[in-house]
């Protein structure tokens, strides 16, 4: 056996660990279904054995018939049972085919679940990991497919592992030269259904970004997001022939496989043949010399040959089953992920009202894998009730701030406190329902004008005047009522009867869910960067009546929104480099006093 082989046949042994895995998630998800299934496949294992086993007593009938001048009586039990046998087989493929399909809809739907909670447990951070998306998109990809093959691959297993043995019963009451011979015939498909197995395995995670490029090409040519840019620019022809190239290239290395794989195949059944051919030379000396009966030669012939084909598709169920294994692997590594965002043994409770406000010391920030900083020794205080505005420039590490108080990230170093509590001594959940925000490209939820204002706040989802409250603080319910359904109305492209809204539109719905949510920390990120003036002047008049009471923070990069805060701070290279109130900070002459004048020019 070749050294790749020796490789192979140690890594086979390792995922054992992983097909242990699989099957306990294949129990959690289906216990009552799984034991239905094992038994009507060890039923149906040993059918095609009493078929055999009933050839040699209808053969012989047969021969005593026809000495018997057609004497209809030696063959007509044999005959019967061999009927009822072919009769059961039939059924019970039909009953096993529908256990199988019912287990795997419940394995399937169990897998989504456990990929959809990790994706929603996992740190922000990994998402802006390509390793993640890897993981993610092989254990996605795979949890809809994986289940269902992996169940028809171990069933066909166990059942065709259950007829062998019996068939090697069978053989072996001849004396041990036929099984032997059949086992040894299996050696060289074992080694290449093996080593293959962990080639095809190899190259999906050679290949998986590769796969995620290609997604992303098609993605590009095909969504509504992406048409205008790709038409007014001609980019058809471009991203067509990115798409093409990839492809070409995921192409010859599956087809280069494929005729790798198919050569060593030729090679393994050139051996098998060799062994089938040594075998029947072998039953047909022994019947010629009388040591066997027809009978004897048919029933040994069938079982052999039955071997054969079961040897044969036990080790192509078995390869199957490993690199289905091999993939699952891909999907426990994704759940194997550890959140380092996490909520403490014992919490602190988060205060209802504030007292003080809240406060960074000295934090320091990056993002993962990358260089820069995006906060250096940062200081910067919100007191309880104050409406607070940040202004800078891009890539100041304005953003930065709302996904710190949120706790997406943990700082370097420093700490940030709410009444001089650290954040990280607060549950997760229950700091983040203290504190609402509006994302700088907040989502546009493809469902009613209700339901996308009470995401906000689940509690308050059916609660009609908090809906239309929250709408009517954001100035988004007079274009709300001109809908036809009003607040009942879809929205959104991906549904029948979904209207689109224009860009400002949306912000002001995902203003309304922000501010449906009653927290007392209220954080808008770029809140009126797609209205008109005019709606934005309208618009800040009701947001100081909404955040009375409350602590406001505005980052923004206009300065007639800035205006409208207690306090101003100017941010840039991630650190404050001026505060105060617009009238102190023009009165400054400083960044913001420049800047206010060049807006203001334009």
């Amino acid at each position: 056996m070749s050294e790749y082989s020796v490789i192979s046949l140690r890594r086979a042994a390792l995922q054992l660990a992983d097909l242990s895995r699989a099957l306990r998630l294949v129990w959690q998800s289906a216990p009552g279904w799984t034991v239905a299934w094992s038994l009507l496949l060890l039923g149906q294992g040993f059918l095609p054995v009493a078929t055999v086993y009933l050839t040699r007593p209808l053969v012989n009938g047969i021969v005593a018939g026809v000495r018997s001048s057609g004497d209809w009586r030696p063959i007509f039990w044999p005959a019967v049972l061999m009927g009822i046998v072919l009769l059961l087989s039939e059924l019970m493929g039909g009953v096993i085919d529908w256990v199988r399909t019912a287990e795997a809809e419940l394995v399937q739907d169990h897998i989504a679940g456990l990929i959809h909670r990790k994706s929603i447990s996992a740190d922000l951070a990994f998402y802006e990991s390509p390793d993640f998306y890897d993981h993610l998109h092989r254990a996605r990809d795979e949890a809809g497919s994986r289940p269902m093959v992996l169940l028809e691959k171990l069933g066909t297993v166990v059942q065709n592992g259950v007829t062998l043995i019996a068939m090697l019963a069978v053989l072996a009451g001849f004396g041990i030269l036929l099984p032997a011979a059949l086992l040894l015939s299996t050696i060289p498909a074992l080694a290449m259904v093996l080593r293959y197995a962990v080639k095809q395995h190899e190259l999906r995670i050679t290949t998986t970004p590769a796969e995620r490029r290609i997604w992303y090409y098609d993605w590009m040519m095909t969504a509504g997001e992406t048409a205008p840019e790709i038409r007014l620019f001609i980019l058809g022809d471009y991203f067509e022939e990115a798409y093409r190239r990839l492809r070409i290239w995921l192409r010859a290395k599956r087809i280069e496989l494929a005729r790798a794989q198919g050569v060593a195949e030729l090679v393994a059944g050139a051996s098998t043949l060799a062994v089938t051919a040594a075998a029947c030379v072998w039953m047909v000396s022994k019947t010629l010399s009388g040591r066997l009966s027809l009978g004897d030669l048919a029933l040994l012939f069938q079982a052999f040959q039955q071997g054969l084909r079961l040897a044969r598709e036990l080790l192509q169920n078995l390869g199957e089953l490993y690199k289905n294994t091999l993939f699952l692997g891909n999907l426990f590594e994704f759940l194997a992920l550890k959140p380092r965002v996490v909520s403490p043994p014992a919490p602190v409770p988060v205060p209802r009202q504030l007292l003080e406000g809240i406060r960074f010391q000295k934090v320091s920030f990056r993002y993962p894998d990358r260089q820069r900083l995006a906060l250096r020794d940062f200081e910067l205080f919100v007191p309880k009730g104050d409406v607070v505005a940040i202004v800078g420039s891009n890539g100041a590490g304005k953003s930065t701030l709302v996904k710190l108080i949120c706790r997406f990230y943990d700082p370097e170093s420093g700490s940030i406190t709410i009444d001089g509590t650290d954040l990280r001594d607060f549950a997760i959940d229950e700091l983040r329902r203290h504190i609402t925000v509006l994302f700088q490209e907040p989502v546009h939820y493809n469902a009613s004008v209700r339901e996308n204002i009470g995401l906000g706040d689940l509690s308050k989802r059916c609660d009609d005047g908090m809906v239309a409250a929250a709408a009517e603080a954001a100035g988004a319910d007079a274009f709300i009522r001109r809908l036809p359904d009003g607040y009942e109305n879809l929205l959104g492209h991906w549904f029948d009867k979904g209207v689109e809204l224009s860009v400002g539109e949306w912000q002001r719905l995902a203003l309304a869910r922000a501010f449906v949510r009653q927290a007392p920390i209220v954080i808008l990120d770029e809140p009126t960067s797609a209205m008109d003036p005019w709606a934005e002047s309208d618009w800040l008049k009701r947001f100081r009546e909404h955040a009375a009471g409350r602590t406001a923070l505005l980052i923004t990069h206009r300065f007639t929104t800035a205006m409208l805060a207690d306090q101003i701070h100017v941010m840039e290279d991630g650190q404050v480099i001026e505060s105060g109130s617009h009238k102190e900070l023009i009165a400054r002459g400083g960044r913001y006093a420049t800047w206010w004048s060049a807006q203001n020019f334009q």
